[in-house]
């Protein structure tokens, strides 16, 4: 789907929820799974794995009939099974109870009573049931990290200061000093300033999972970091062949990934 298909067809829509507020909405359901799932020390893939899982959930399902977080909580359950680092349930409840205390995230004020609990952990697994047939029991998520290594590694440029900031881009964020080399020192600065985890996972709050293959955000981390380098990718003329995409595909994938910062 196209971006102005994914704003103007979302079922959020019918119910009075415009644009603006379905983007808050996605960025506050991505925070709070980013929150969660490092509290549940999962890896970053599988936190990824459970925000793509929501944006698809929430491309057929209106944000005015069904509670963000308890779908949310649902999902990084669902998630965590589906990339094979799985959580007992009532672990992932707890810490998401934990993860509440911050005002931004609560949901829990009509849980407040004696069997609460139970009644919210009956909650969540109806969520998880709801998100397979909404989504067909498809929880195949791909993830551009595979083909942003194979194709940099294949270009020879896999051990580079731009391998890691495309890398920063599609992953956990943090400072990936896998080689520095000779690189100077104001290359060095750039890159601290640069790896931080909002500015990293901002991109999956966007609806680039949605419109693109994961090869083409791939292309286009990778585009952008030698952006950010003024690196000359013109002494790699089969770039776009390898990442099978186009330059106008990587423009677009480029510019949403622009507006995040």
């Amino acid at each position: 789907m196209s971006r102005d298909e994914i704003e103007r067809c979302s079922p959020s829509r019918k119910d009075g929820i415009d644009s603006v507020l379905e983007t808050r909405l996605r960025y506050s359901y991505c925070s709070y799974l980013q929150s969660l799932g490092m509290r549940l020390e999962l890896p970053q893939t599988t936190i990824a794995t459970a925000v793509v899982l929501c944006h698809r959930f929430f491309l057929r399902r209106s944000h005015a009939c069904h509670d963000r977080f308890l779908v949310a909580t649902a999902a990084l359950f669902l998630a965590a099974k589906s990339e094979e680092t799985p959580c007992l349930l009532n672990t992932v409840l707890r810490a998401s109870c934990e993860v509440s205390q911050n005002p931004e995230f609560a949901f829990f004020p009509y849980l407040f009573h004696g069997d609460w609990f139970e009644q919210y952990r009956e909650r969540v697994t109806e969520a998880e049931q709801m998100i397979l047939t909404t989504l067909d029991f498809e929880l195949d998520v791909k993830h551009p990290y595979a083909p942003l290594t194979s194709v940099l590694l294949k270009l020879g440029i896999s051990r580079t200061i731009l391998f890691n900031m495309a890398w920063s881009l599609v992953s956990e964020g943090k400072f990936l000093r896998l080689y520095l080399g000779n690189e100077d020192e104001g290359d060095f600065k750039i890159l601290r300033m640069f790896f931080t985890w909002e500015a990293a996972f901002l991109w999956l709050r966007s609806s680039l999972w949605l419109q693109f293959k994961p090869h083409h955000i791939a292309a286009g981390a990778a585009f952008l970091a030698a952006k950010f380098l003024n690196y000359d990718l013109s002494f790699f003329p089969n770039f776009w062949h390898e990442f099978q995409t186009t330059p106008s595909i990587i423009q677009d994938v480029v510019q949403q990934l622009m507006e995040l910062f």
